[in-house]
């Protein structure tokens, strides 16, 4: 459920079920507004209430709470999850957090044995395991879309895998390629993100359980039963740096900023390649809009808008990197404000994924388009270069300046390479041969390239083959 769906109690709840026993008087008025985070961190409410569960069992196994106490802990925690998931849980913002709202609710169903919850940890600890249960969970969600952005690649990939285009350097025409060769870059581009995303998991899945407020505790807790149940790899080793750790929300706004900018580039090429001066290719209707004045218009909206959130995933791992650069251990209340950014940023990254799957699956090539705008720009200017060396054993160095004398005089003439004669090129190097044409042809170029990660069209269905194998089996 949206988080503007649920409901909030008014401020009237008493400080001292929270910190009050330490204070004469309660906070002053404009605390009301900066220091409760429940606006935000009730989306933790499913992972703190596992981590809740968890805790209870594991005090009930170590004969800390009686099984009764356990259980009727366990049994209020399953209904409170209930609750916030149907809307009917009312939220207060007195009680400043996700985990003292649900405390304090489970000791409104179940009596003074709720108090008995909190045994053995601090909210220090509980929000440090929800956090990483929480990105844990993003960082899965965020795996399967970018497979499922690869997946679109390959498919495009596999049908185009012939099909010939100018691949650009500086933005100007460079080389022939395969559609399905630049298709299977981003494969390569997302594949290395989702070993980024992968790599910070690793590192996250420990357990920050059981550290308590900053030093560990003088009960008999079981770590590693809590972190085994909650599917971590293990328990924090170092109790100070359980709590305090935030590197794994960076890791994650990271991996997540650098993402952004590899949709980011996608999508500006999709800007270009749309544009009526390209006309490589269609979105489809639904990642497109018009214009309120101008019927012609057919705007590539969806891919601007791509291009513009990412700056707002960019900006929230800098504010995190602000946020912890001057923290001393352990936990600090600045810590607060590690959320926002990190829920804003995981959503952005997830609409933008979705948009960018969608394009991708939608996209129409126009190959006929594609195929002409080679005759401009001389892009078989290199092969000329490769067979001066291949043929006449010209220095390559010698032979580019050969290229480069004959791209002028075709360049004067309004003309292609191919349409010089060959007396024209024998003016500029004597031994050039008729055997040069062959070379000179768009789909002889492709077809040539074929040392590995080329762009011939039998190494690029090759690659998408394999690229499947590499990218699709795994989960």
């Amino acid at each position: 459920m949206n988080d503007s769906d649920q409901h909030t109690r008014p401020d009237t709840a008493p400080t001292s079920q929270i910190w009050g026993g330490r204070f004469n008087s309660g906070p002053d008025q404009v605390m009301d507004a900066i220091n409760p985070s429940i606006d935000f961190d009730r989306r933790f409410y499913a992972q703190d209430i596992a981590g809740s569960r968890a805790h209870a069992a594991m005090l009930v196994a170590a004969g800390i709470i009686s099984a009764a106490d356990g259980a009727a802990i366990d049994q209020g925690l399953a209904e409170i999850a209930d609750e916030i998931a149907n809307g009917s849980f009312v939220f207060s913002r007195a009680l400043e957090d996700i985990h003292m709202n649900v405390e304090a609710r489970l000791r409104e169903k179940i009596g003074d044995a709720a108090g008995r919850l909190h045994t053995g940890r601090s909210r220090n600890d509980q929000v440090a395991t929800d956090f990483r249960l929480w990105v844990r969970g993003a960082i899965d969600a965020i795996d399967g879309q970018l497979r499922d952005l690869q997946a679109a690649f390959i498919e495009q990939a596999e049908r185009h895998y012939a099909t010939v285009m100018p691949g650009f350097t500086h933005l100007q025409t460079a080389q022939p390629v395969t559609f399905g060769h630049h298709m299977l870059a981003y494969v390569e581009m997302f594949g290395r993100d989702r070993g980024r995303f992968a790599d910070a998991r690793r590192r996250l899945n420990q357990s920050p359980l059981g550290a308590a407020a900053l030093a560990g505790t003088s009960f008999p807790i079981d770590r590693d039963s809590t972190a085994a149940a909650l599917g971590f790899d293990g328990p924090a080793i170092n109790s100070l740096d359980a709590v305090s750790d935030r590197d794994f929300v960076i890791e994650f706004l990271a991996a997540a900023a650098l993402t952004s900018v590899h949709l980011s580039r996608l999508a500006e090429e999709l800007i270009i390649w749309t544009s009526a001066q390209f006309n490589y290719v269609r979105l489809p209707d639904g990642f497109t809009t018009g214009s309120s004045i101008m019927p012609q218009k057919r705007n590539a909206d969806a891919a601007e808008l791509v291009r513009g959130k990412t700056g707002r995933v960019i900006g929230a791992l800098n504010a995190l990197l602000v946020v912890v650069k001057g923290l001393p251990l352990a936990f600090n209340k600045d810590m607060q404000e590690d959320k926002e950014p990190l829920f804003d940023a995981a959503d952005t990254l997830s609409v933008c994924l979705a948009a960018s799957i969608g394009m991708i699956n939608g996209l129409t090539v126009n190959a006929p388009a594609m195929r002409a705008s080679l005759a401009a720009g001389f892009p078989t200017a290199t092969d000329l270069a490769d067979w001066l060396v291949r043929a006449l054993n010209m220095p390559f160095r010698d032979a580019h300046h050969v290229t480069g004398s004959l791209v002028k005089m075709a360049e004067d003439r309004g003309v292609d390479l191919a349409d010089l004669s060959l007396a024209d090129m024998q003016s500029v190097a004597p031994a050039i041969t008729e055997a040069v044409f062959a070379v000179l042809s768009v789909d002889a170029s492709v077809a040539s390239r074929t040392s590995f990660g080329g762009t011939a069209p039998e190494l690029v269905r090759a690659a998408a083959a394999a690229a499947r194998a590499r990218y699709m089996a795994s989960t």
